[in-house]
């Protein structure tokens, strides 16, 4: 378990952070941004948790809040093993397949898509996308760092979806989604 007594320690004073194998990297380096963006998504759902009403969205988010984190440590954790045990937390196959039932569960009840519709909407809908947006650009960076736990890719990839169709969901139950028109103001 964790235990800081003191939040500042002046080891990233000179420009680089440690990895949880005791090993020291730039701040500047791609593996970092990745993980950093992973946290900004991480505090956007922690927003959207908050604008959300439907508890079972809430209890959803959180706990996808939980697992960034769990994928944080899996980016911050070095090495070609991508197996989880006592010393690396890393994203397994069975948390994508949750977030795949919860999708497959909330999109069942929605109308098919028709139109491309715009980051938006009530319920908390445009915070979940927001979130969405950052999850993608985490996705894209934890890319851009090379050599991670591929499952983490995965595990982005489809929270991105998850998130998508939680907007969807949440948007149709406050009044709908707002529609792309293409071109509407030409």
């Amino acid at each position: 378990m964790v235990k800081l007594t003191k939040i500042y320690t002046r080891t990233g004073d000179a420009g680089d952070t440690g990895l949880a194998d005791g090993s020291r990297i730039s701040k500047s380096s791609t593996l970092i941004a990745a993980i950093g963006s992973v946290d900004e998504a991480n505090s956007a759902i922690g927003v959207a948790i908050e604008a959300v009403a439907d508890d079972a969205a809430r209890a959803s988010l959180r706990l996808i809040q939980n697992e960034l984190f769990d994928l944080g440590a899996d980016l911050a954790t070095p090495g070609e093993d991508f197996a989880s045990s006592e010393m690396a937390l890393r994203i397994t196959a069975s948390q994508i397949e949750r977030l795949e039932r919860e999708i497959d569960a909330m999109n069942e009840k929605l109308a098919p898509l028709r139109s491309f519709i715009l980051p938006g909407g009530r319920g908390g809908a445009a915070a979940v996308h927001l979130a969405r947006a950052i999850v993608r650009r985490a996705e894209r960076d934890a890319i851009a760092a090379g050599q991670v736990n591929p499952a983490a890719l995965i595990y982005l990839n489809r929270l991105s979806d998850h998130l998508f169709v939680m907007a969807r969901t949440l948007a149709s139950r406050a009044g709908g989604e707002i529609l792309w028109q293409p071109g509407a103001t030409r």
